[in-house]
């Protein structure tokens, strides 16, 4: 009817997912490529330490364990030592490949948001198996919404305070699961919108989601 305005279309589903400790236990891949960089320079880097700390940019890490200076040198490094080191190791995490098919299933896009660098968070995700519709990498926190809002995601699923604050400054609904360094109270504190236990939990949340987002 002439003057009537019809409802818009829902936009399609789009949930990104952060990658290491959300979709890969990368921990024993990035504890052996810190061995070869100590091992390479002589410097000393407590690997065991700084699998710990997993979620923000490399060079926060190496500044641990190298002088200002050094650390941009160091990071270029580490980074050209990882497919050697740190692939073959890392598995997916529990339900990682479920999650990303359950997001398919409802005829979704599934994008990953990273703060790794991104040809060796390609390697990894061809390693385990998990083919994004997209691929975004050298983001961190807040800066993950720059691509979350150009890709139309509406649910970020991480498992950093910083994931947690990305989403919410993008709009998106943070889900966030204590499977790396950050506990579910934290996740909470920080504003995460749903805490599941890991990504097994996510399949049935999201089609809850979904329904009433429809």
């Amino acid at each position: 009817m002439a003057g009537m305005s019809l409802p818009r279309p829902a936009r399609p589903l789009t949930v990104g997912f952060d990658l290491d400790m959300t979709l890969i236990d990368s921990r024993p891949g990035i504890h052996a490529a810190y061995r070869a960089l100590a091992a390479e320079t002589g410097a000393y880097i407590d690997a065991d330490e700084a699998v710990t700390r997993l979620g923000p940019p490399l060079e926060e890490e190496l500044a641990y364990w190298f002088p200002e200076d050094r650390v941009k040198e160091m990071a270029d490094r580490y980074r050209a030592l990882y497919p050697a080191h740190a692939i073959v190791p890392t598995p997916a995490m529990p339900g990682a490949r479920e999650a990303v098919e359950a997001v398919r299933a409802l005829g979704g896009r599934a994008i990953v948001v990273t703060a790794k660098y991104e040809p060796n968070a390609r390697l990894h995700l061809d390693h385990v198996g998990i083919a994004p519709d997209a691929l975004i990498g050298w983001l961190w926190a807040e800066a993950k919404a720059e691509a979350l809002r150009e890709h139309g995601a509406s649910v970020y699923v991480g498992d950093h305070v910083g994931d947690v604050r990305g989403a919410r400054k993008a709009g998106a609904v943070s889900v966030a699961v204590p499977t790396g360094p950050c506990g579910a109270d934290e996740l909470r504190a920080e504003g995460a919108d749903v805490v599941l236990r890991d990504l097994t939990a996510l399949p049935e949340w999201l089609a809850e989601y979904a329904a009433t987002r429809a």
